[in-house]
C-alpha cells in the first residue's frame, strides 16, 4: 500500500510542476507579447503547451489498469 502512496505523490508532485512550469511560461509570454516580442512569446506559448500536456500524462493511466481477461 505505501509503495501505491508513494507512486500517486510522486505523480502528484511531477503533475504540479508541469502545472506550475506552464503558468511560468505563459506569464512570461504575455510579457514578451506586450513588450513586442511576438516570435519569443509564440515559442514560450509552445513550451507551455508542452507543460500542460506532460501534465495530463502524468500518473496511472487507463490503459494500464485494465488488465484483459484470460
Amino acid at each position: 500500500m505505501s509503495l501505491i502512496l508513494a507512486r500517486s505523490e510522486t505523480a502528484s508532485g511531477k503533475r504540479q510542476d508541469h502545472e506550475s512550469a506552464a503558468r511560468d511560461l505563459f506569464d512570461r509570454a504575455r510579457q514578451c507579447a506586450e513588450a513586442g516580442q511576438i516570435s519569443d512569446a509564440g515559442s514560450l506559448i509552445l513550451q507551455a503547451l508542452s507543460h500542460e500536456r506532460r501534465a495530463s500524462a502524468v500518473g496511472p493511466q487507463v490503459i494500464q489498469l485494465i488488465k484483459p481477461r484470460s
